[in-house]
């Protein structure tokens, strides 16, 4: 996990059990605490139970439709509100934001860009820090920069999103499939492309300090403070 503690909380509201649980999955990979349910049945109690910080919500649900439960929220909660749906008219769009919804991502996604839009929602309402802090090392999404020791870090946009994730999964082992969904977007990639950015992001960092990024053999890798940076 980053540097911020207690992992903010994301309820995701999809009928579709694939998407649902794809979504939880990479949420929960990204170092959120993520929930999934099938529709707006008993959201009331949810929010007032598990108080999430940010939901997502698909507009086309059984029941009662996500425009529906858009207000249900609102009502009942100030948490971010990420609208999903298959419907791309401007008209859907602006209907969404003018009840509350603070951002809107039309299906089909990319995982990837579906947490980074959530990361920034909960960033821009105070619930994820834009700077993450490991050891000598800090990541500042807002800034889009990197530092070891105090030298910003000549990272490409994929190196710095992959520190990023291995930053905010630290102490956790992360497969080669995890990372190409979180950074990438999906795993139907070549696992050798990870492997091949792990190690010019490895060069970069070692000029600057002992090794954080290791391999865990067979499993895949995890980011640890040098040793006399541990707690």
């Amino acid at each position: 996990m980053g540097s911020w503690g207690t992992a903010a909380r994301v309820l995701v509201v999809e009928d579709e059990a694939a998407i649902r649980e794809s979504v939880v999955d990479a949420l929960d990979d990204a170092g959120f605490r993520a929930v999934g349910r099938a529709d707006g049945e008993g959201l009331e109690d949810l929010l007032d139970g598990f108080r999430p910080d940010l939901v997502v919500l698909d507009v086309m649900l059984p029941g009662r439709d996500g425009f529906a439960l858009l207000g249900v929220v609102r009502g009942r909660s100030d948490a971010g509100l990420v609208l999903l749906t298959a419907r791309d008219a401007l008209a859907d769009r602006l209907h969404g934001l003018d009840g509350g919804a603070d951002d809107y991502v039309v299906k089909p996604f990319l995982l990837a860009e579906l947490v980074s839009r959530v990361r920034a929602v909960l960033r821009r309402r105070g619930r994820v820090p834009s700077a993450m802090t490991v050891g000598d090392l800090v990541v500042d999404d807002e800034a889009g920069t990197a530092t070891r020791a105090g030298a910003v870090l000549d990272l490409t946009a994929t190196e710095l999103r992959l520190l990023r994730y291995l930053v905010e999964q630290r102490g956790r082992t992360v497969t080669k499939n995890q990372i190409l969904t979180q950074v990438w977007g999906y795993d139907a990639y070549d696992p050798n492309l990870v492997e091949v950015h792990v190690s010019a992001l490895r060069r970069k960092l070692e000029a600057h300090g002992p090794r954080i990024v290791h391999t865990v053999r067979g499993l895949g890798y995890a980011l640890r403070p040098a040793p006399e940076e541990a707690p």
